[in-house]
């Protein structure tokens, strides 16, 4: 037969820096992350789609006491805000409770967790490790960042680019998003994210990167470390479950897209290659299988790039790790 199939791209996603209620559902139930995505966009939480997804990964996850964690923070910020206070004031407020050391924080603000650049350790992405250590990376910070947002009534929202998550915030007074880069406490143009994960104008032009989603396509972000756990258990049939329900949400996510081309590819592994290593001794009832998935594999692949996304080089990956090299020696770690 000769079907030709695209091997395995991993997906991590690194850094650049620049009520309380019992557990309901069981691990590996879909349904209620179903609902969450199928909630109106004033209706989604951020939280309560951050700890399903956590505890699909880790049934162990306390969720009560992490929704205590996020009280004890939303108080902080708000104890730290003016009366009648703008928009800008409040977010101002939350970048210095999460990040500037002080008694809002007890002298230990939030930091980018330089001992895992490349977010390789699962459970430093899920909520509790990131409010337990206060050492976060791009997943864990922005995703944290969102909520208490969401919880103090500012405009904001999750944006992606290339091996990053960041948030967007609605600055009414200069009528504009402002990107604010929780890895790091800050702010950042456009234009060094374009510069420095490499965005083609194919992706900005086709809506793939930096732009503002909306919380139902944010809840396919959040979703994304549970394709990465089910692409590690190499579950292709739940893999694809779940990018089908980000891709529904935004049938531009890049990383929905490239976990269902792996998704098929682990398809193909274990229903014909496995078994049949050669592909001349495929048996005639499995070539018509065989040649869908082979097929499906190459097709969502060359969806994503045609809308302008790019693998990682080994050449980025390394000016990456140098870059996390010489910030570490600066914090003297």
């Amino acid at each position: 037969m000769g079907a030709r199939v695209r091997r395995w791209t991993a997906w991590g996603l690194g850094s650049l820096f620049a009520c309380l209620v019992s557990v309901a559902w069981a691990a590996g139930d879909l349904a209620p992350l179903r609902a969450q995505f199928q909630l109106p966009d004033d209706q989604v939480n951020y939280a309560a789609a951050k700890l399903m997804v956590d505890h699909l990964i880790d049934p162990s996850t306390d969720t009560a006491a992490v929704r205590r964690e996020l009280d004890v923070w939303e108080r902080a910020v708000r104890g730290t805000v003016p009366a009648n206070p703008t928009a800008r004031q409040v977010l101002d407020a939350l970048l210095k409770t999460l990040y500037e050391p002080g008694p809002w924080n007890q002298g230990r603000p939030f930091s980018y967790d330089l001992s895992d650049p490349l977010g390789k350790n699962p459970k430093n992405k899920q909520l509790a490790t990131y409010l337990a250590t206060r050492k976060g990376n791009c997943v864990s910070m922005p995703i944290l960042f969102v909520i208490l947002g969401q919880r103090l009534g500012l405009p904001v929202a999750l944006a992606t680019a290339p091996n990053h998550v960041l948030v967007k915030f609605a600055d009414d007074t200069q009528q504009m998003w402002l990107n604010v880069e929780a890895t790091a406490g800050g702010f950042k143009y456009d234009s060094s994210y374009q510069r420095e994960t490499g965005i083609s104008e194919a992706a900005l032009d086709n809506g793939l990167y930096l732009r503002p989603l909306l919380p139902h396509e944010g809840v396919g972000v959040i979703a994304s470390s549970l394709m990465e756990h089910y692409g590690a258990r190499r579950d292709a049939d739940e893999l694809m479950a779940v990018a089908d329900l980000a891709l529904t949400a935004n049938p531009k996510d890049p990383v929905a897209m490239i976990w269902k081309a792996n998704a098929y590819y682990l398809q193909t592994q274990q229903r014909i290659t496995s078994k049949y290593p050669n592909a001349a001794d495929v048996p005639p009832e499995l070539h018509g299988e065989y040649r869908r998935l082979t097929q499906e594999n190459l097709a969502w692949f060359a969806k994503a790039e045609s809308l302008g996304w790019a693998q990682k080089t080994p050449e980025q990956e390394t000016s990456y790790l140098q870059h996390i090299q010489r910030e570490t020696a600066r914090r003297g770690q």
